[in-house]
């Protein structure tokens, strides 16, 4: 083992300490906080209040709901957001702890009478306000004692929008140099040049390595050496993998062998999925009829245009359906027939389609749209037809995605933005279809919460780019 491999396991070995302390000192505040209030406010007025162990009980179950809610979050990976996203993301795993704590504990725990919600406002301001020096002051100790990573990028014939992704986190990353690596050439002679094994040897110069978007054959060899020597990698998958992913492993044999049925969800996923659907859209239209209401009054007072926009998209099996969205441009923005993306500062948006589509309520519509069947809750999200057949030609596996139904949200939706390059929306959309499940969907949604409040998941195209679509 050489200097270097000792010296990335060790640093490594410390950020893992570190983000480990930092989590169980943002827990335990908050554990005591709740302590706190739970002994003030709620366990004095219960029919039989609970002694020591009752009351450590309440507090490790609420500790318990902060953990499964802060890695849906990932608030608790100090590091890995900016300050402010990871502020926001723990904020937001104390409100909603807070409120699952309330419905699933508090209230069913007082019996003689309904339990004051003004404790918990009080609770989850305490915690917030915690939690953002806690965290400050953790970030600052984070940057100090660990330096962006070394990087090396490997890129093939093209270079790709890899090193720009990582240019946004210079506090974590710094690439300090990239080489080309596929000329071209046959993968097997080319392993063998003197080249290709200078640049495996030079890896060993750098925290970790960027595999970008090359052949297969070399990226397994890079790979590889990377792994036997201890190197991080950060690989750029492709679509075989995003599938090989998804695969069941079977043992029937002495050597392990990858399912892959390809026959999207199961009858059983299916029949639970709309289920959830019809039972989530009910409730999702009762809940926010104000909004819906007072929507669609701004709308029409603002310009006296309809309410509704119409527009057709693509679904399961490439069926077509009439999408609902509030409108947020003016009539007739797309009257030519051309569809030109809206850009950060796109003069068709009118006053109120800026709030509604900051805010995400031009979606609220397509609830309508699920209760149908046209859509589900959670899906790739829903194209429209001459974008499929576009993209469709550039990229022959965007059907992949439309294995599944069009959703409201979806994997591009929380992950993604809504500038993502269509393969990059693909390869997102396949990670879904391809390990679906009803708890991943609960993930989804519960992220999606916190994506309505995030700047940058509502990103508007660039100019350039806009004009470039519409023209094409």
């Amino acid at each position: 083992m050489n200097e270097n491999y000792l010296n990335r396991k060790k640093i490594e070995k410390n950020r893992h300490i570190f983000r480990f302390v930092f989590a169980a000192t943002i827990i335990l505040v908050e554990c005591f906080l709740f302590y706190r209030i739970w002994m003030e406010f709620y366990n004095p007025n219960l029919r039989v209040s609970y002694r020591f162990k009752g009351n450590y009980f309440v507090t490790a179950t609420y500790g318990i709901l902060l953990l499964l809610f802060g890695n849906v979050y990932g608030g608790l990976k100090i590091g890995y957001y900016k300050p402010f996203n990871l502020i926001f993301s723990l904020s937001m795993t104390s409100i909603i702890s807070n409120i699952v704590a309330y419905i699933a504990v508090i209230i069913p725990a007082a019996t003689l009478y309904i339990s004051p919600v003004a404790a918990v406002i009080y609770l989850s301001f305490a915690e917030i306000v915690a939690i953002a020096i806690i965290t400050l002051i953790a970030n600052r100790i984070f940057l100090k004692l660990f330096k962006p990573q070394r990087l090396l990028l490997l890129y093939g014939s093209r270079e790709d929008e890899t090193e720009a992704k990582f240019l946004l986190r210079q506090d974590r990353y710094n690439i300090v140099n990239k080489l080309r690596i596929d000329d071209g050439s046959q993968p097997e002679s080319y392993r063998e040049d003197d080249k290709f094994k200078k640049i495996c040897r030079s890896c060993n110069d750098y925290d970790g390595v960027i595999i970008g978007d090359i052949s297969a054959e070399l990226r397994n060899d890079i790979l590889k050496y990377c792994y036997s020597h201890f190197i991080r990698t950060y690989t750029v998958p492709k679509l075989t993998d995003i599938i090989l992913k998804g695969s069941e492993t079977m043992h029937l044999f002495d050597s392990p062998i990858y399912l892959n049925r390809n026959h999207g969800l199961s009858i059983y996923q299916a029949i639970v999925k709309r289920v959830s659907d019809i039972v989530m859209s009910l409730i999702g239209l009762i809940l926010t009829s104000p909004i819906l209401l007072i929507t669609a009054i701004a709308i029409k007072l603002e310009d006296r245009g309809p309410v509704f926009f119409k527009q057709k998209r693509c679904t399961k099996d490439g069926r077509e359906f009439d999408i609902l969205k509030f409108r947020s441009m003016i009539v007739d923005a797309e009257k030519d027939g051309i569809s030109v993306p809206a850009t950060e500062r796109d003069p068709r948006i009118t006053k109120v389609g800026a709030v509604i589509r900051a805010t995400r309520i031009d979606e609220l519509p397509q609830l309508i749209n699920i209760l149908k069947g046209d859509m589900s809750v959670v899906g790739p999200r829903p194209e429209r037809i001459e974008h499929v057949r576009k993209y469709s030609e550039e990229i022959p596996e965007f059907a992949y995605r439309m294995m599944v139904k069009g959703g409201l949200t979806g994997y591009a939706q929380v992950y993604g933005k809504y500038n993502t390059t269509a393969y990059d929306k693909l390869k997102l959309d396949l990670m879904y279809v391809q390990n679906y499940s009803i708890i991943l969907d609960m993930e989804i949604i519960l992220k999606t919460i916190q994506i309505v409040f995030t700047k940058e998941s509502t990103e508007g195209f660039s100019e350039q780019a806009s004009r470039k679509m519409g023209q094409e």
